[in-house]
């Protein structure tokens, strides 16, 4: 298997500091190190002219505190120079196990 080092990124709805009534995504990233565990790679969209490009690989990470209890809030994960949503996330403790899907278009951490 090979090793994993990246950031996953946690999203939250919050109300725009201004508080005009507006939510908006926060977005915080985290470092955590792993395994790729499944390591593959498809193209969607037969109905296109452009496919999409997805992966159905598994990451692996080491499961910290912050980690386990905002499994419902993790968006996407940096991996091999991209961002690539998080589909599922299984608990397998003291691990977290990431099923990616497709290229992950939305806000980042400023």
């Amino acid at each position: 298997m090979a090793r994993f080092s990246g950031v996953v990124g946690y999203g939250a709805t919050v109300e725009n500091p201004s508080g005009s009534g507006v939510w908006v995504a926060a977005i915080t990233e985290r470092t955590y190190f792993g395994e790729v565990q499944r390591n593959t790679r498809r193209l969607d969209g037969a109905t296109k002219v452009n496919a999409d490009i997805s992966v159905g690989n598994s990451i692996s990470i080491v499961a910290d505190a912050y980690a386990l209890q905002n499994i419902l809030a993790i968006r996407y994960v940096e991996w091999l120079g991209s961002l690539w949503t998080v589909d599922s996330v299984e608990v397998e403790r003291p691990r977290l196990l990431l099923r990616l899907g497709g290229v992950y278009n939305g806000p980042r951490a400023s």
